[in-house]
């Protein structure tokens, strides 16, 4: 064998292995194309692939490990699901959309590699069979494999990692039988021969022999072994857990910056430190941290739309939202249905819209965009969801630390207009009509949300009036200098 990672192992010494092509000096350059098999109906875990490991979803995570590969000429999700459609288009790929009579569960993988090369407008040598259910594959592994198979080396290469793990069965009488060695003999860990376990993170193969034999395995067949902190796999819930768990302990971005066009915060917890001061009568007063000031100021001037979107009923939200000359939705329950309308509303690509949280009502926020961002002291469900965590905790610098990681356009001369508070509810209960573009639309999805809300606002507060949900209109503000929406 030979000594590196990417270990050929002599299979299949038979007529099978005349399926590789006889001539290697093709006159074209070779072409490979990766296909992820991602169904819907998965029972496990509902829609798993769409669940989200650092704030990035398994299938985008894979988009991703593919794009980077530079062998890799096209990336193309094969679905059956509209949403999982969706998020493929928005990671960047293509989308096979896959007949139903090989979208089942016993539909097997080989059937949507198959259907989705028959489906190309151009043939292939190599084929990459990806699968979402592996979150940390890693690009190199896979640049090694596709190189492999393209230079002849071997018909099919896949991920493993090294095992060396004693492996036993129950028989018939549900007595325990050795299985590769023997029960009487137990030789040392350096002394055994390697075996390696699939990590059943990607397969490459000659794109001719899956064809013909219509399953992966064929031909001469190589591995290409990955650490053991890559072949991670996730089957169910206890998996997911363990991953993101895994993920949040590492470093959640090398690179220092967060490419948006648009911030979103939370108001206690991430602009204060989750705490308040209350006196005799009452009355609430929170601490902020002026350098957060400093980092909005600039996202705004530059036109970068930001908004703070807050359950607090207290009016400290609206004020202080006020001074930052910022969007505010506050006294909302369902972020999720706001957060999405405004970013309709400004015509924003979710995937380019940072959310900052610290708490559990935050997590329904963190679905709906690309970068869900946890502030350092978040709780520990908060941070296992997140793509970025911050160094700073909430109102120590946290919001001035995000925006200081968000990359701006030159930063506009002219001042920008105070905002215009508009209450949701008029009084008598009706949505009220917003300002600009956004008004029939934004207020549909308001008085949505809304509705029920009144019982949520008890007549009687201590010392502090009663409030309606509040939002600010901002949106017909020109934003000439906001980056382009991918």
């Amino acid at each position: 064998m030979k000594p590196d990672a990417r270990t050929t192992v002599a299979a299949n010494q038979t007529a099978e292995s005349t399926t590789a092509p006889t001539s290697t000096t093709s006159p074209t350059p070779h072409r490979t194309v990766a296909i992820i098999p991602a169904r819907g109906g998965s029972k496990g875990i509902p829609l798993k692939n769409l669940q989200k490991v650092a704030g990035v979803s398994l299938l985008a995570r894979a988009i991703n490990a593919a794009q980077a590969s530079p062998s890799i000429d096209r990336v193309i999700v094969s679905t059956d699901h509209d949403g999982i459609a969706a998020e493929a288009l928005r990671a960047g790929a293509e989308v096979a959309h896959r007949p139903a009579e090989i979208a089942g569960d016993a539909a097997t993988s080989e059937s949507a590699l198959i259907h989705t090369l028959s489906t190309l407008d151009e043939d292939f040598d190599i084929t990459v069979f990806m699968q979402c259910t592996s979150p940390f594959i890693d690009s190199a592994s896979i640049e090694n494999a596709v190189r492999t198979v393209r230079d002849d080396d071997a018909d099919v290469v896949f991920s493993a990692v090294e095992d060396h793990s004693f492996l036993w069965r129950l028989d018939d009488d549900t007595q325990a039988v050795a299985v590769g060695h023997e029960a009487s003999f137990r030789p040392r860990r350096q002394d055994r021969a390697k075996h390696f376990n699939e990590t059943g993170a990607f397969y490459v193969m000659r794109t001719s022999g899956l064809i013909e034999h219509e399953h992966r395995f064929f031909g001469r067949i190589g591995i290409e072994e990955v650490p053991p902190e890559h072949a991670r796999e996730i089957d169910d819930m206890s998996d997911l857990t363990l991953v993101r768990a895994i993920a949040a302990s590492q470093t959640q971005e090398t690179t220092q910056v967060i490419d948006v066009d648009a911030l979103v915060t939370d108001f206690d917890g991430v602009h204060t430190d989750d705490g308040a001061y209350v006196d005799e009568d009452g009355n609430e007063q929170v601490r902020v941290h002026r350098g957060d000031g400093m980092g909005v100021s600039r996202l705004v001037k530059s036109g970068v739309p930001v908004m703070i979107l807050s359950k607090e009923r207290n009016p400290v939200v609206t004020r202080r939202a006020e001074k930052l000359n910022v969007d505010v939705a506050q006294g909302i329950d369902n972020k999720a249905s706001i957060l999405d309308a405004w970013i309709t509303a400004n015509d924003l690509d979710p995937a380019r819209v940072a959310y900052v949280g610290n708490d559990i009502n935050d997590l329904e926020a963190f679905d709906v965009v690309g970068w869900p961002i946890a502030v350092a002291d978040a709780h520990p469900r908060v941070l296992a969801a997140a793509r970025v965590i911050l160094d700073r905790p909430g109102g120590r610098g946290a919001v001035r630390e995000v925006c200081d990681l968000i990359p701006i356009p030159a930063e506009a001369a002219e001042p920008l207009p105070n905002p215009t508070l508009t209450s949701l509810r008029s009084p008598t209960g009706h949505p009220s009509t917003l300002a600009g573009h956004q008004s029939g639309h934004l207020a549909g999805h308001q008085s949505a949300a809304m509705s029920g809300h009144a019982s949520a606002f008890p007549d009687q507060q201590p010392s502090v009036p009663r409030h309606q949900p509040q939002f600010t209109n901002r949106a017909e503000i020109s934003r000439a200098n906001r980056k382009q929406v991918s």
